[in-house]
């Protein structure tokens, strides 16, 4: 499972995950500190402030090769594009100092953090035996109606799967870095699959944008979306070379996300050698 819907909105599930942690660690942490009158709240807010802008500022870091075209987009988080040891390191650093400044915040904040992480690690376990974790086997067809499979597609590369339709604007937004992607990615293939739609209005939309692509395959019953669990467009995966899930996107691609991505993608394990 990638996403979740909340009402017209879909959410990646490892953020409502972190939002269900968090709801947890507070409960747990008002409980244990009610005696004191000591609430954990504030306390999470300042780790999670901490964690979003020193997870962000560490990726911009990272990448500010690919950002620096457009130095206004390291500020649009909408991206995705973010460090996760670094603001985890970040909210630590900060629970630890509310802890040492405050000893009546020491033991709610310990039990509700325990809490949380035990939920947050058990969820997660959950969901990573329920996912699919191969290549979708949905029936595709090409723009000329002639049926495929993402594993012939594949040829033996890592492959980046791309949920798309003409009707989503981030879709449109972020096709241009794909685009340029399959083109100087030689030992990774691109493919764009398009949700719901006519081989007729997608060729319309590469035709009207002057953009050349190849592996633009058809899905017209969303097959692959619901088999992956993705409830939101665009929907970005990424398999290795044995056809092995190594991770996904949900939302529009930067220039720098997708490198981080593609970066991830190239040091998954090798691919076991057929006998």
């Amino acid at each position: 499972m990638i996403s979740v819907s909340l009402g017209p909105l879909a959410m990646p599930v490892a953020v409502l995950l972190v939002m269900i942690a968090a709801a947890i660690a507070a409960g747990v942490g008002h409980f244990v500190g009610r005696r004191e009158h000591t609430g954990i709240g504030y306390v999470l807010s300042d780790m999670l402030i901490a964690a979003v802008l020193v997870a962000r500022i560490a990726f911009v870091a990272i990448w500010f090769d690919a950002y620096r075209g457009e130095p206004w987009s390291m500020l649009d988080i909408r991206d995705g594009g973010f460090s996760p040891w670094a603001g985890l390191a970040a909210a630590l650093l900060v629970a630890i100092l509310w802890g040492w400044r405050r000893t009546a915040v020491r033991k709610p904040l310990i039990a509700g953090l325990g809490a949380g992480g035990l939920v947050w690690g058990s969820m997660f376990g959950a969901i990573l035996l329920m996912e699919t974790a191969t290549l979708p086997k949905g029936a595709l067809t090409t723009l000329a109606g002639e049926p495929v499979e993402l594993a012939a597609l594949a040829a033996g590369k890592p492959m980046v799967v791309n949920l798309w339709a003409t009707w989503c604007p981030p879709c449109r937004r972020e096709m241009p870095v794909l685009a340029a992607a399959q083109k100087r990615e030689a030992g990774v293939s691109v493919v764009f699959v398009n949700q719901g739609e006519s081989g007729t209005t997608a060729q319309r939309y590469f035709t009207n944008v002057g953009l050349d692509v190849a592996n633009v395959v058809l899905d017209p019953g969303a097959a692959i979306a619901r088999e992956v669990g993705s409830r939101g467009l665009p929907t970005t995966l990424f398999y290795d070379a044995d056809g092995r899930l190594v991770d996904t996107h949900l939302g529009e691609l930067s220039a720098a996300t997708l490198a981080s991505k593609l970066d991830r993608l190239r040091t998954s394990p090798l691919p076991v050698q057929k006998r």
